[in-house]
């Protein structure tokens, strides 16, 4: 009788599936099984390569459900689980960071809102101050939007060489800088160079922050969502009211307005360099009792970048967050023009953009609950049907108060967007690429913001300001066409 070498199982089988006439392929055990596990008999039917099992046996410690080497601990890092830390309890001082760290990025998106914010409301004095047409003045769109493109694609590159804080203290520099060059009220083109500088600065908090955040393990959709209510709240909701004021002097004197941003710009330096303290993210996230996630030590070889635009979802939810972010933009910075040239409405049309934001801030927290329940696919096209009907009616109701009350609620179901994207994203992709990702998509995505208001103005200035209805409907269009082709994440309950 033909003896074969006694090879090992690979996976246990339990007692009860054994049977004495069962045949079995041999494979390597696991550690787990005990001794006697290892000594199966090696008899052989007549012209079979395999041995038969003559007795059952039983394992010592029983595998669970999960497969061998793969334990609860290490699960896809993709679902919004919490890590081992947090299982244990985190302590005071790690919950204390864990809030000053979060606290700290609010501030730095809540400055980006309150840029974008300042935009609107100073476009018709932009334009007699500089006697200059739409086009001309959609430029200063332009230079935000080169330096938010070179912002996103550096930042892929810059991530694993500097890290968050030194990526934060940079972009907060260049932030301030711009700011400081605009005070003075430069000639134009040295103005368009200024919102290059800070176009740049910006998109690398964006970046950054967004990384971060979604590399929580807890509670992350939740604090996305409040992170970029914190843009259009304190942000972008009350710095039209500031530039308003501004607004109102026929001389250089609105340019005062970016004194005060300048000295916000100087006091979140200050808070990224106490708070992060020029350390990598995974210091960072460590300090606050998060350990590692199991794919950190996953990461391939190779181009980032190639790694990146590897991921099929990449393309699509960046050319989403490019019409998004140019939609949310050209709202927030054209209704006025659109409310005082087609509306007639009055100077104080400005404060039509605060509730264009207000309505974003409140859609970003108290839409939290609703997001959850139906779900990140399926409530954003909700929201972007929704978003559609009310821009219908600001286009054909020629109603100040109606067009407002609209505009504000396009604010509300536009505003769970963006940070459903970025959760979304969390959920899709690779967490050791997700701040590369997050930093390329939204990079490349603000340049929208951008892109969109230039067009806006290229055909203000040959159709008129009332072509900007039906480019905004027919943009958010294509934005639900292309979200629908964004693969889908298993439904996840934080």
């Amino acid at each position: 009788m033909e003896i074969l070498p006694v090879l090992e199982v690979e996976y246990p089988v339990t007692p009860e599936v054994i049977r004495p006439d069962s045949i079995y392929e041999l494979h390597v055990t696991p550690a787990y099984l005990s001794e006697r596990t290892r000594r199966p008999s090696t008899t052989t039917h007549a012209g079979s390569d395999k041995s038969v099992f003559n007795e059952s046996f039983r394992l010592e410690n029983p595998p669970s459900t999960f497969p061998p080497g793969f334990s609860e601990s290490n699960q896809d890092p993709s679902t919004d689980v919490s890590s081992s830390a947090a299982n244990r309890g985190l302590s005071k001082l790690q919950k204390r960071s864990s809030m000053i760290q979060f606290l700290a990025l609010c501030w730095s998106i809540w400055l980006v809102g309150w840029n974008d914010g300042s935009s609107g409301p100073l476009l018709p004095r932009l334009q007699e101050y500089y006697n200059v047409g739409f086009s001309v003045l959609s430029l200063i769109f332009v230079g935000s939007c080169f330096g938010y493109i070179c912002g996103g694609a550096l930042n892929v590159w810059l991530n694993d060489r500097l890290g968050l804080g030194k990526i934060l203290v940079l972009g907060s520099i260049c932030q301030t800088c711009g700011y400081a060059i605009i005070i003075p009220a430069p000639p134009f083109p040295v103005l368009f160079c200024a919102y290059v500088i800070v176009g740049f600065g910006i998109s690398f908090q964006t970046a950054q922050a967004n990384g971060f955040v979604g590399s929580l393990h807890e509670h992350m959709s939740t604090k996305l969502g409040m992170m970029h209510a914190a843009y259009g709240s304190l942000g972008a909701f009350t710095s039209p009211f500031v530039s308003t004021y501004f607004s109102g002097f026929s001389d250089r004197r609105w340019a005062y307005h970016f004194t005060l941003s300048l000295v916000l710009a100087l006091a979140n330096l200050a808070v990224v360099i106490y708070v992060f303290r020029f350390r990598r993210q995974e210091e960072i996230l460590s300090e606050a009792g998060q350990e590692p996630s199991a794919e950190s030590g996953m990461q391939q070889q190779g181009s980032k970048y190639r790694q990146i635009f590897a991921q099929k979802a990449v393309p699509l939810l960046t050319v989403f967050a490019l019409i998004y972010i140019g939609v949310e933009y050209t709202l927030g910075g054209w209704i006025v023009t659109f409310i005082i040239r087609q509306r007639h409405g009055g100077h104080s049309s400005g404060y039509i953009s605060s509730g264009f934001f207000g309505g974003l801030t409140l859609g970003r927290v108290g839409l939290i609950w609703l997001n959850k329940m139906v779900g990140e696919h399926r409530i954003i096209i909700f929201y972007s049907l929704v978003a559609i009907g009310l821009e219908m009616t600001v286009w054909f109701v020629p109603s100040i108060i109606e067009n407002a009350v609209a505009v504000s609620l396009i604010g509300l179901v536009l505003g769970p967007m963006f940070p459903l994207l970025v959760s979304h994203m969390t959920h899709i992709l690779p967490r050791w690429l997700l701040t590369g990702c997050v930093g390329l998509v939204t990079g490349i995505g603000v340049a929208g913001s951008a892109a969109l208001p230039f067009i806006t103005g290229v055909l203000a200035a040959k159709y008129g300001i009332g072509s900007m209805q039906p480019l905004m409907i027919s943009m958010m269009g294509v934005m639900l066409l292309v979200w629908m082709c964004v693969p889908k994440a298993a439904r996840h309950v934080e």
